[in-house]
């Protein structure tokens, strides 16, 4: 893998958004559905790949609303997603050895999910393709905005953020499309934000795992101010600290 500690002007050069639509929301025990790989270079798409797994279970109706995908046609057209989880593990180990830089929205949800994935099946783990990185550099817009926006009121999700910094987003929750919105929400915030454009891949990287733990310590103060003293919020980034099902 090429040295990304010296790596200067991250978000002009190769970014690789990175999406997963899934079976749930808890990364330990969803399954994948579709995955996308967006090849982004100095702004301009240059490769799309995208995938659609059998997951192996049946996929909640919510889960087939916000995706569209349903259990029939995921095991109608779907590929065994031991081999998509394989496949994207590849790709995306591929792309941190040649130097890029992968984006993803809420990365520690779909990097822990793909490891979970990765584990469930006896497959190799991301840090034994990378000959133990637990990861190559990740760029989180979510992580980054709450870091340098961190008092702005409304929701933070890819559709809101988008809408802050002037992304347009035409179909969300296909997984191509928010792959595709999370690289250009990272290059919008580098833009107005040149703190955050000046630091290096490793810098970013390690400044973004911070800050992650900063938001989780003070989101599980509020939520248990609010009446729930037993909640814990993971400060693990960018991966989550769970032990698959």
């Amino acid at each position: 893998m090429e040295d990304w500690h010296g790596m200067g002007d991250w978000h002009g050069g190769v970014l690789i958004g990175f999406d997963l639509e899934t079976t749930g929301t808890e990364p330990g025990e969803s399954r994948i559905v579709t995955a996308a790989l967006i090849e982004v270079r100095g702004g301009a798409v240059r490769e799309r790949r995208g995938w659609l797994a059998d997951p192996g279970i049946p996929i909640p109706e919510g889960a087939s609303a916000i995706h569209g995908i349903s259990t029939e046609r995921a095991v109608a057209e779907g590929r065994p997603v031991r081999e998509v989880a394989d496949e994207v593990a590849e790709a995306l180990v591929g792309h941190w050895r040649a130097g890029a830089v992968v984006v993803a929205y809420n990365a520690a949800f779909d990097l822990t999910l793909l490891t979970a994935e990765l584990a469930r099946h006896g497959l190799p783990s991301l840090a034994d393709r990378l000959g133990g990185a637990q990861t190559g550099p990740v760029v989180d817009p979510l992580t980054i905005d709450r870091a340098v926006d961190r008092y702005r009121r409304g929701k933070r999700t890819l559709e809101a953020v988008c809408g802050v910094y002037g992304v347009t987003l035409d179909d969300a929750h296909d997984a191509g499309a928010d792959a595709l919105a999370a690289v250009q929400v990272a290059r919008a915030i580098a833009e107005r934000h040149p703190e955050v454009a000046a630091l290096t891949p490793a810098d970013l990287h390690a400044r973004q795992s911070t800050w992650h733990a900063r938001w989780a310590r003070d989101f599980q103060s509020y939520l248990r101010r609010q009446g729930t003293p037993d909640a814990v919020i993971d400060e693990a980034w960018p991966l989550r600290g769970l032990v698959p099902a």
